[in-house]
């Protein structure tokens, strides 16, 4: 066998997955090497995709011709359209799908994939030669070569987990920790530090009393992650929602001292926005009670994940807290929650690129640059897989703006504020979320990526198909008057203001109490243009929508971000020695020296740098 790539990826998971795919899809001859090929993109907290913000990332690989998408929708055994009460700039999808067949549907997925080959070894040893990437070395003695490496070892570098006083490695229960991998990267310069995560107790179902919880069906219209998806098929399952107690409380509360949490035990920064319910009662010790949220883990099992009790307390305190809720009196589990402690590696000493600053050809995706989450690990894969295929060739790196997409947010976030926690994904860490809508992936991605090798033509025109379409039924709408007494009478019965003089239908459309799908139904000639050939008229339709009765607010979004772009067109990497800056702050002056920005838009968002440090820069940059 040929041990000699363009690309190696070490990391099944999500991140690893989206970057052997991308890479190998624009030509780059990628290896994928994986500590287990029977667990490929597995799931290890949750066996859900999606939710606030974290469903437009998943949205934006989808629209870059990743997988994710098309495999959460071909497993989904629920999908849930969150926030639909507010704007669609928070719209979010989110599917819970079958564990197992989530697996199984990555790996037949890669395994069709020319140019990607699939290794089955654990990497120890980084190869580095003249500050450049040249491969790595595996514990079975396997030596592979190659112009780029990507790191998405997850949280498996040096892992360890504890349930209570008890401290096991590993990076996933019953899987081993690598570890000698962060020894063989850290000793070229490249500094580390510890995060931890955790994961809630697996339930029995057939113990759990359903008649005292709360079912939470999942939605059948059209919507789903992929811009080419077909119809789900699977079974759609409910979840299921109950509260924690005082009871339970008290239970935890008296066994707090053994918790790893707060006996010494684990030192390192765990998710702020996904706490342990130990820390929820430290944070919040008013709260007499938490929601949780029961959910399958597949079509065809008895275990359920409890979403919201996510623990590391001994196994039996676990226990009699769970029993003292009245659902899970006769609780029966399949195993504890845990915590896990793991290695990541600042991301400020990555460029925007993903690639190390430090060593060229090497990057890193996933939680090794301290975030969490499945969505935010494939899009920073994507990403990584892209640029280190464009740097095998020779080409320029592709990087996504802050008003392009989340995962531009994402990045930018990482590689110029670094972490001091596990880094989740909001809509509010985005300052252009009305251009940054979950409908409109394909229309902000999808040509930047056919043209970059890495979408179909198939793909591809989909996107000008929804495009033309989406076009012509706003023209139309732009262009048809309506005349008070046609519609009138159907505005009052709409409660909403009847019209005084014609009008388009357009601006009927912008009133915040019409939908075009109420317009259409007393319109015949609006219901004729809406009417389409495409198997996606409702996306298409809502799309059309979205962009009449936001029009105003779309524009004026851009016209700030296209203001914004006159810094970040501003390059200022090598024009300035930071050191001999004394016009600048002290701290602004460290921290450019640090994160050594590329622009001066990324410069303006670095913390510690002040506006007025801003503007010596600029001018500065005029001399």
């Amino acid at each position: 066998m040929n041990f000699n790539y363009d690309v190696i990826v070490i990391g099944g998971g999500h991140a690893g997955c989206e970057a052997a795919a991308a890479a190998a899809r624009m030509g780059a001859k990628t290896c994928l090497i994986t500590m287990d090929m029977n667990k490929i993109g597995q799931m290890s907290c949750n066996p859900a995709v999606g939710g606030i913000a974290k469903g437009q990332i998943v949205r934006e690989i989808d629209a870059l011709g990743g997988e994710m998408g098309l495999v959460t929708d071909a497993t989904s055994i629920q999908f849930r359209m969150l926030n639909r009460g507010k704007g669609p700039a928070v719209w979010s999808p989110r599917a819970q799908c079958d564990r197992g067949k989530f697996i199984w549907e990555w790996r037949s997925r890669l395994d069709r994939i020319d140019g990607l080959d699939i290794w089955q070894d654990e990497a120890c040893e980084l190869l580095v030669k003249n500050c450049e990437a040249v491969g790595v070395e595996t514990v079975w003695g396997v030596t592979f070569h190659a112009k780029a490496v990507v790191i998405t070892a997850g949280t498996f570098l040096n892992g360890l987990m504890h349930v209570g006083r008890r401290k096991v490695p590993g990076g996933r229960c019953a899987e081993p920790a690598v570890l000698q991998f962060t020894e063989s990267i850290t000793r070229h310069g490249i500094t580390s530090a510890r995060m931890k995560t955790g994961t809630p107790v697996r339930i029995d179902r057939r113990s759990v009393h359903f008649e005292d919880m709360e079912c939470q069906p999942g939605e059948t219209d059209y919507h789903g992650f992929s811009y080419m998806t077909a119809p789900k098929h699977l079974k759609q399952l409910p979840c299921w929602t109950t509260y924690t107690n005082k009871e339970v409380h008290d239970t935890l509360r008296d066994a707090i001292a053994e918790s790893p949490l707060y006996n010494g035990q684990i030192k390192s920064t765990g998710p702020r926005y996904c706490p342990s319910i130990e820390t929820k009662l430290v944070t919040f010790p008013d709260k007499d009670q938490h929601p949780l949220f029961l959910e399958p883990e597949g079509e065809n099992t008895n275990e359920m994940y409890l979403n919201g009790f996510s623990s590391s307390m001994p196994m039996d305190v676990q226990l009699a807290a769970l029993k003292k809720i009245k659902a899970f009196r006769d609780i029966k589990v399949y195993r504890p929650g845990y915590a896990i402690e793991y290695d990541y590696f600042d991301p400020t000493q990555l460029k925007p690129s993903l690639e190390s600053k430090k060593i060229k050809g090497l990057f890193f995706a996933g939680q090794v640059n301290g975030t969490t989450g499945y969505e935010e690990a494939g899009g920073q894969g994507t990403m990584a897989g892209i640029n280190a295929a464009l740097l095998c060739g020779g080409s320029e790196p592709f990087i996504m703006k802050r008003d392009e997409g989340y995962i531009g947010v994402l990045i930018d976030d990482l590689t110029t504020k670094g972490v001091d926690e596990p880094y989740r994904m909001f809509t509010s860490r985005a300052e252009y979320r009305i251009l940054l809508r979950q409908d409109n992936a394909d229309a902000r991605l999808t040509e930047r990526a056919y043209n970059l090798g890495l979408a179909s033509r198939e793909r591809y025109d989909l996107w000008l198909k929804k495009k033309a379409e989406t076009e012509r039924i706003i023209n139309f709408c732009n262009s048809t008057n309506v005349k008070p007494r046609d519609i009138n009478a159907a505005l009052e019965s709409f409660g909403t203001t009847p019209m005084q003089f014609g009008a388009t239908i357009a601006s009927l459309v912008a009133r915040p109490q019409l939908s075009i799908k109420q317009l259409a139904s007393v319109l015949p000639s609006l219901k004729a243009a809406l009417d389409t050939d495409d198997a996606r008229q409702e996306e298409i339709v809502e799309a059309a929508e979205v962009l009449i009765k936001y029009d105003g607010y779309i524009k004026r979004e851009r016209q700030i971000a296209d203001k914004m772009h006159r810094l970040e067109n501003i390059r200022i990497k090598g024009h300035f020695n930071y050191e001999q800056l004394h016009e600048i702050s002290t701290e602004g002056r460290q921290k450019l020296i640090r994160i050594n920005p590329e622009t001066l838009g990324q410069a303006s968002r670095i913390p510690g740098v002040s506006p007025s440090d801003i503007n010596v820069l600029l001018v500065l940059m005029h001399r």
